[in-house]
C-alpha cells in the first residue's frame, strides 16, 4: 500500500501551492480516470489536490453568444444546463451520452479534456467548436491544446479553470459506442461556425482526436448530408485493434458524419 495526502483548497493559489509541495501531486476533479488507475496501482500520487470546492470552478454562463463552462462542471450539469441546451444543444447531447449516470454526476468537463483519452467525447467537441481552454495562467486554442494520446499543451502543475465556446450556427455529435465502456469507437462532431465548417473525430485516430479536412471542405461548400456522403474517408492513420479495423473505423467516420449533419 502507499499513502496519499488529500487537499481541498479554497483558491487556485492554494491548489498551486499544494501541487508544488508534493513530489508526485495530482489534480483531482471527478476522479473517473485517476482513481481507477490508483486502484489498479498504475498511479501512486503523493498528494491529491481536489479543485471542486474552488469558487468559480463550476457552472455555465453565456455572454455575447459565447458559453463559458467551469472546468469542475460535471457532465450531468453540462447535459441539463438551460444555456447549453439553448446555445449549443449538441454539447449537451454529447455530455448526456457519456458513460452512465454515476459517471456523469461525478466526472467533469475539465478533467476529461485534461486527460485527453483518445476515445473521449469532449475533445472532439472542443476542436469542432473552436473552443479556448482557459488555465490559471493563459488561454490555449483547442487546435493547439490536444497534442496526441493522453497528451496536451498543459504545463506541469497548470490547472484548467474554464472552457470558452463560441456558440455555433449548427452543430451535432454522432457516436458509435464501444458497448462495454461506452467510449467512442468512432465519434464525429460537426459544427457550422463563423470559421466555416469544422469536423472533429474521436476514437479513430492513432494519435487521438483530429480534425477532418476533407469533410470540413465539403461541408463548408454545402452543409448537407449528401455533401458529407461524397467524401472518401481514408483509413490511413486510423487505429486497428480488437474492436475494429482501420477500414471499419474509416467507414464509421463517414456514417457518423452523415448522421451528425442530418441531426444538426
Amino acid at each position: 500500500m502507499y499513502s496519499t495526502r488529500y487537499h481541498k483548497p479554497a483558491t487556485i493559489d492554494d491548489a498551486l501551492a499544494a501541487l508544488g509541495a508534493g513530489d508526485e501531486a495530482k489534480v483531482l476533479a471527478g476522479g473517473q480516470t485517476l482513481l481507477a488507475t490508483m486502484k489498479q496501482h498504475l498511479a501512486a500520487p503523493s498528494d491529491l489536490v481536489d479543485i471542486r470546492a474552488i469558487d468559480g470552478m463550476s457552472g455555465v454562463t453565456v455572454q455575447d453568444n459565447i458559453l463559458t463552462i467551469g472546468a469542475a462542471t460535471t457532465h450531468a450539469e453540462v447535459a441539463t444546463n438551460a444555456d447549453v441546451r439553448q446555445h449549443c444543444g449538441a454539447l449537451g447531447q454529447l455530455a448526456g451520452g457519456i458513460g452512465d449516470p454515476a459517471v456523469r454526476h461525478q466526472g467533469t468537463i475539465g478533467g476529461s479534456i485534461a486527460n485527453n483519452d483518445p476515445a473521449a467525447d469532449y475533445p472532439a467537441a472542443m476542436l469542432a467548436l473552436g473552443a479556448t481552454i482557459i488555465t490559471n495562467s493563459r488561454e490555449i486554442a483547442a487546435d493547439a491544446f490536444f497534442q496526441g494520446l493522453f497528451t496536451t499543451a498543459l504545463d506541469e502543475n497548470e490547472i484548467i479553470t474554464a472552457i470558452r465556446i463560441p456558440c455555433p450556427a449548427k452543430a451535432a455529435y454522432a457516436k458509435f459506442n464501444q458497448p462495454a465502456s461506452r467510449f467512442a469507437l468512432v465519434g464525429v462532431f460537426v459544427a457550422k461556425t463563423d470559421m466555416g465548417a469544422r469536423v472533429a473525430v474521436t476514437g479513430a485516430g492513432e494519435d487521438g482526436v483530429f480534425r477532418h479536412a476533407a469533410l470540413e471542405a465539403a461541408l463548408s461548400a454545402d452543409w448537407s448530408e449528401s455533401a458529407a456522403a461524397k467524401v472518401a474517408i481514408s483509413a490511413d492513420g486510423l487505429m486497428s485493434d480488437i474492436h475494429a479495423s482501420a477500414a471499419y473505423r474509416a467507414n464509421l467516420i463517414g456514417v457518423m458524419a452523415k448522421r451528425a449533419v442530418a441531426a444538426s
